[in-house]
């Protein structure tokens, strides 16, 4: 059974951190992308962060020099280490593996792409 657990999600005021993790199983992981989507009430889903088998990293320019993406092979979990919140941050966060794209005006989670978290809600208040 594919299972992908998220966990680290909370509430926090503008210029905190916090760091989600991401702990898969029941898929080889080696051979996954890995990333992040959020989703706002209202708005599209948006590809977050997505590190590639290669190691190659993206980031949304939203997010660019504030969150962080890493992975732990050996544990088959990823990270989201996200600093200097913002209200704008406030979303659903969905650890996301497989073939991940930008997800261009769909709803997450958007199953065509792979396995996806249950999703955790981070919330920056201002």
């Amino acid at each position: 059974e594919v299972q992908l657990v998220e966990s680290g999600g909370g509430s926090v005021q503008a210029g905190g951190s916090l760091r989600l993790s991401c702990t898969a199983s029941g898929f080889s992981f080696d051979d996954s992308d890995m990333g992040w989507y959020r989703q706002a009430p209202g708005n599209e889903c948006e590809l977050v962060s997505r590190i590639r088998r290669g190691g190659h990293t993206y980031y949304a320019d939203s997010v660019k020099g504030r969150f962080t993406i890493s992975q732990d092979n050996a544990k088959n979990t990823v990270y989201a280490q996200m600093n200097s919140l913002k209200p704008e941050d406030t979303a659903v966060y969905y650890c996301a593996a497989g073939r991940l794209y930008l997800p261009f005006g769909r709803l997450c989670p958007v199953a065509d792409f792979g396995y996806w978290g249950q999703g955790t809600q981070v919330t920056v208040s201002s």
